[in-house]
């Protein structure tokens, strides 16, 4: 093998897409699992793998992890909720990284958000800091630096992230410090305007690997990436739509460049 295969997928906690009941639609996490059983990538990167409670309750150990590391035998796994929050609103949270080989060197950042006011069932709110998680791996004899994000919506709340760009620094400095290593960034950037994004992410060295490809049902935005560091070249990518997400699956297949 010369190649190595990354998914991106933001599962919204295994509820599915159904497009006559899109907000309250069942879960089913197996069809989740089945997904990414079928998949077979090397290293999987997951946004909102758990469901959100109220209170900002966090389930220890979290549940739906629990069973994606079950099912996914064979895979080494990372997993953080975000920072805990009371205010916290039920919707997905959590990111992991799951790797066919193992990985060393995690770690977490928190991404505060600021003080935007918005509407929620009729009460005013303010969001909760978002998260960016980390790992090192050794594939196909190489390192290779993992980086897991799911930025803030501010196109939800009528704002932009180049109105508040806090949160896509703080990340762009954790690409810069990946230094002279193999590195990819896979996420949910959540930025509509996804020229800026790329732009950005272009100066800091690391390139995505499709652009036009529409990943959310919702609206027509490309909102998941897998950016890759000078060291990689992606061979090939493909979209796929799912019935287990609002998102659509991301996979990329790339080899090092020696």
């Amino acid at each position: 093998m010369s190649t190595f295969k990354v998914m991106q997928f933001n599962m919204q906690f295994g509820q599915i897409w159904d497009e006559s009941n899109t907000h309250d639609a069942p879960i089913n996490l197996d069809l989740t699992i089945a997904e990414l059983l079928k998949r077979n990538a090397d290293i999987i990167i997951l946004q909102e793998v758990e469901h959100a409670q109220a209170g900002g309750v966090q389930a220890e150990p979290p549940p739906n992890y629990t069973r994606l590391q079950t099912a996914l035998k064979g895979y080494h796994s990372y997993f953080s909720y975000p920072k805990a929050d009371p205010r916290e609103l039920p919707f997905g949270i959590g990111l992991a990284i799951f790797s066919k080989t193992p990985l060393r060197d995690t770690f977490r950042v928190d991404l505060p958000s600021p003080p935007i006011e918005f509407e929620f069932e009729g009460e005013k709110k303010t969001p909760t800091d978002r998260l960016l998680i980390g790992a090192r791996t050794t594939l196909l004899g190489h390192d290779l630096q993992l980086f897991n994000t799911h930025l803030l919506a501010y196109f939800m709340l009528k704002s932009s992230s180049e109105q508040f760009p806090e949160q896509r620094q703080l990340v762009v400095d954790q690409l810069r410090r990946a230094d002279n290593c193999p590195a990819l960034i896979s996420g949910d950037f959540n930025v509509s305007n996804r020229e800026s994004l790329v732009s950005q992410f272009a100066e800091a060295g690391f390139r995505t690997v499709q652009m036009t490809e529409i990943t959310w049902r919702h609206r027509p935005y490309v909102l998941d990436h897998i950016f890759h560091s000078k060291h990689l070249r992606p061979v090939n990518y493909i979209v796929k739509p799912t019935k287990a997400s609002d998102h659509h699956i991301l996979i990329a297949e790339f080899e090092f460049l020696e």
